[in-house]
């Protein structure tokens, strides 16, 4: 009875309890012993394509019924795309399928299908295997397997081939039904294949359920399909204690099923063609480069959206909009971006405002005043636009046949503004029709960015459905269906033969969102373009707001696909004010940034239900390090803005505080993110892939290369026990605390209730600034240099770096007259410390007036008492405000084993004047006697 899909829904009648065991129960035995579909394809004839690569055809062995009738013939394209990049894409070899829109997702197209398919029995490609430079693809021919494994040692990355024994079967390819699955070694650590809250970290676990499709399911719901839709994993290999790591990327777009056995995984798809990335790494950060080069790099941002955020579903008015911020103001907390949800709207309709509560004299006066200040706002649209004849948005929409249809008419579905119809951002009229509407909006309030929320998309009713003529519609609340519906399941799309575990629960495809019979532009089914809506939709915001800024656009969007990172942020959804809320939100921030969507977030302090006052200490310490650092409530929740406890106050300016002089810091790292794709918020395995303690570590997490954060995350604690990679880390508030670990090793740290756990590792150069209240403030304010040496290293390197720009320029790059570029280097060598500085095209910092005022290098043996500190060359002992002293470090024991350590001490040089954009060498003699 459960032969369609391992997980079945459950029996409306039984506790709750009882559900939940049964459910696991057959999930479990259904993953034990799957279902074998058919005996696969045979290779018939492979050959050299004109453009690179192999073209081969594949012939069905067995036709079976099973989820419908095989498709005799495939197209294989196989092709080393880049010397780190395979493609392998399967298609049907007679009629063109649905694929990622190639406009959307730009890539190289596949080769066109033949008129007409010679069966050839000919296989002129004889080689076995097709090499690259990192790279081999190999197959067998009956039935057709393929392999990929890693040129250097022979590694095997991918294998489709098929073996009795194994539990899973071979190639399928339906209509609606596609089947491979790949052999893993067991001890392989495996990450991403998102979104979903996952209880038990970052590490996917085997037999966990890892569905792909997007859903307006709140982020609280564990092991579900959410807001996005990522099937792309890296896997983390060590081998002797030697790290590589790859990463697959399946780019399709319909929902899926994928099914990790510990050592094999199965993607179940339903629909689409198999188009298969495979990129070589071997670092992490590598592979994240190699993927965000093929899907899109993530989007620049501007310096303000790096600054902190406070938001509220719930703001009733400008007056209440106007207290928060001068509330924030008088605790002396950082602020630089206030938000409304859909309060400012009249009656929840895009690009309008409520004339009552949000009068445009009033919020523009109030927005007016805020840019004044270096700060900006930001409002909510959802795509569903009011079925309303009075209304202009509805009305050009109409006139421009913009909406998604249903047998010929607009669909009709539900949203807070009651009846809406959704844009069908597929249409290029359609986003020409969003461009001018955001222009309009603009015109009525200047907004900073858009979030754009909702876009799963989502629908409070499902089926098609009437406008009732008896009732009100919205009622009261809002989120329950007021339409008249009937259920849709007529056709295979809305029904499909195969059932995903979407919800949870195998619940229709079309359940509470666009019926998947519904057509976008050209014919395209919902069916297949359900997935990338969200990104349809980011596409269309971030170029409208581009284009008639002509700044650097902010969006965030809530739900995302493959390539979303270049359009916008995402924030991790509706989450709750709990203690495992806020540990589940590390693991979520971490997978996005190896999604390639480095500026991400979670609501601090939780969305509803209020969090206790300790719970929201603790995560604005955590979220004040977030790339995406936002207080967000529902608006059934008392008040949790950071200036409502006293002792939340006081959290929020040590941890904000520090945020803010971490600002150059973490603005590079979005540099950096932009060019390479490097995750702002990485997994220590990023910077330590040999350090196989911390493989599946989601309590901890770095920001770049060597900054990492080590948050409380349970009640009543005033400690945490933290893992240190081996080497020296330095606490940034405290910069003489020092940890050395030996071999890498847990370590108790204080954490009193006002107190977050922050250290830089050593052989770094963080550049810092003192701090402000808004990024503006912060932003002019004199640089410092902190320089973290090994404890008592006698040669040593650190290096560091440093981009600054016009953050208002659609673009972030060098070379445009408007930006300058840092390396940063440090030695001790021979009892000599030099501090220096690579400046490319310093002009744009020059003009900026920034200085270097202090440079702190810590891990010295020591310091002379006539210390002579020379900068390019020059004594600086006649500088008369230049301060040099010497502090000693302090060693925090190891838990396991204790032991005696040398002395060390941290030098500080202040009062310096160094003008930022050129080049400098400072330079001393340590003076100590070996």
């Amino acid at each position: 009875m459960f032969s369609s899909s391992p997980c079945p829904s459950p029996p409306r009648l039984l506790p709750h309890l009882a559900v939940s065991l049964i459910l696991l129960l057959l999930c479990v035995s259904a993953l034990a012993s799957p279902t074998k579909i058919g005996q696969g394809y045979r290779l018939i004839s492979i050959e050299e394509s004109p453009n690179g690569g192999l073209v081969g055809y594949l012939q069905v062995k067995q036709k079976t019924t099973t989820y419908g009738p095989d498709i005799p013939y495939l197209q294989l394209f196989v092709k080393h795309e880049t010397q780190d990049r395979l493609r392998v894409h399967i298609t049907d070899a007679d009629k063109q399928r649905w694929e990622v829109p190639y406009n959307l997702l730009p890539r190289e197209q596949p080769p066109p299908l033949k008129k007409t398919l010679g069966k050839s029995r000919k296989l002129p490609f004889a080689a076995s295997d097709y090499s690259g430079e990192e790279l081999i693809f190999s197959y067998t021919t009956d039935p057709f397997g393929f392999a990929v494994r890693r040129k250097s040692n022979g590694q095997v990355l991918f294998n489709s081939t098929i073996d009795e024994s194994d539990p899973y079967g071979n190639l399928v390819f339906k209509d609606q039904y596609l089947e491979i699955s790949t052999k893993l070694p067991k001890d392989a650590s495996l990450y991403g294949l998102g979104e979903n809250t996952q209880p038990n970290g970052i590490k996917i676990q085997p037999n966990d359920p890892y569905t792909l499709y997007t859903t307006d399911i709140s982020a609280i719901n564990l092991n579900m399909d959410l807001y996005g839709s990522h099937p792309v994993y890296m896997d983390l290999r060590n081998v002797g204690g030697e790290a590589s790591a790859h990463a697959v990327l399946l780019l399709n777009s319909n929902g899926m099923d994928v099914f990790y056995r510990e050592s094999s995984l199965t993607y179940k798809i339903i629909g689409g063609v198999l188009d298969f990335y495979f990129f070589s790494g071997p670092t992490p950060l590598s592979v994240v480069d190699q993927y965000t080069a093929l899907v899109g790099r993530p989007a620049p941002m501007p310096y303000w959206a790096l600054g902190f955020h406070q938001c509220r579903w719930g703001y009733r008015n400008v007056s209440v909009l106007e207290s928060v911020v001068e509330r924030y103001r008088k605790a002396q907390i950082p602020l630089d971006v206030m938000w409304t949800d859909d309060d400012h709207m009249d009656g929840a309709k895009d690009f309008t405002l409520d004339p009552i509560n949000f009068p445009r004299p009033k919020l523009s006066a109030f927005v007016e005043k805020l840019h004044s200040r270096g700060m900006k706002y930001i409002v909510l649209i959802d795509p569903g636009i009011a079925v309303n004849s009075s209304y202009g948005v509805y009305q050009r929409g109409m006139a421009n046949d913009v909406f998604i249809k249903y047998e010929g008419k607009p669909y009709l579905a539900q949203v807070w503004p009651g009846p809406v119809y959704f844009p069908d951002f597929l249409n290029p009229k359609t986003v020409s029709w969003w461009t001018d509407e955001i222009r309009r909006f603009r015109e009525l309030v200047p907004v900073d960015g858009l979030w754009i929320d909702m876009n799963e998309a989502s629908n409070f009713c499902t089926g098609k459905c009437t406008i009732p003529k008896n009732r009100p519609c919205p009622g009261n609340p809002g989120w329950v269906c007021c339409l008249d519906c009937e259920i849709i399941n007529k056709t295979r799309w809305d029904d499909p033969p195969y059932k995903i575990n979407a919800s949870g629960a195998l619940a229709p495809i079309g359940n509470k969102t666009i019926a998947t019979s519904a057509l976008h532009y050209n014919g395209v089914l919902e069916y297949d373009a359900h997935s990338i809506y969200g990104f349809s939709h980011a596409i269309a915001t971030h170029q409208a707001l581009q284009g008639l800024m002509g700044k650097r656009p902010f969006v965030l969007s809530r739900s995302t696909f493959v390539g979303s990172g270049s359009y916008a942020a995402h924030w991790t959804g509706d989450n709750q004010g709990t203690w495992n809320d806020l540990r589940y939100s590390i693991s979520t921030i971490l997978n996005f940034g190896i999604f390639g969507i480095p500026m991400v977030g979670s609501d601090i302090c939780g969305f509803y239900p209020q969090p206790t006052e300790e719970l929201c200490n603790r995560w604005i310490e955590l979220g004040a390090f977030y790339p995406f650092s936002r207080d967000h409530a529902n608006y059934y929740s008392p008040s949790q803005e950071l200036y409502v406890w006293d002792s939340v106050a006081e959290s929020a300016r040590n941890a904000l505080g520090m945020r803010y002089k971490l600002l150059p810091y973490l603005y590079t790292l979005n540099y950096e993110a932009h060019t390479s794709g490097a995750p702002m918020a990485r997994p220590l395995f990023f910077s330590f892939p040999n350090f196989s303690k911390c493989y599946g570590l989601s309590t901890q997490f770095l920001l770049g290369s060597s900054i990492m954060v080590s948050p409380v995350l349970e009640q009543g604690k005033s400690e945490v026990k933290a893992l240190f990679p081996p080497g020296t880390w330095y606490s940034l508030f405290d910069m003489t605390e020092t940890v050395v670990s030996e071999d890498g090793h847990y370590f108790t740290l204080d954490a009193p209730l006002h107190v977050i756990n922050v250290h830089v590792y050593q052989n770094a150069i963080i550049p810092m600034q003192r701090g402000g209240m808004t990024s503006k403030e912060a932003r002019m304010t004199p640089f410092s240099l902190v320089v973290t040496l090994p404890a008592g290293a006698d040669d040593a390197e650190a290096k560091g770096k440093l981009f600054l720009d016009d953050d208002e320029l659609p673009e972030m790059k060098l070379g445009n007259g408007y930006s300058s570029y840092i390396d940063l280097y440090a030695s001790v060598s021979q009892q000599k410390v030099k501090v220096w500085s690579e400046v490319q095209e310093g002009k744009f910092a020059l003009a900026n007036g920034w200085i270097i005022e202090k440079v702190t290098v810590l891990g010295l043996k020591g310091m002379a008492e006539d210390l002579a500190v020379e900068v390019d060359g020059q004594p600086i002992s006649s500088i008369s405000n230049v301060e040099i002293s010497a502090s000693d470090l302090r060693y925090l024991e190891e838990v396991e084993d204790g032991g005696d350590k040398q002395k060390t001490v941290m030098v500080e040089v202040k009062g310096l004047e160094l003008p930022l954009g050129k080049n400098f060498a400072m330079s001393w003699q340590m003076g100590i006697k070996d």
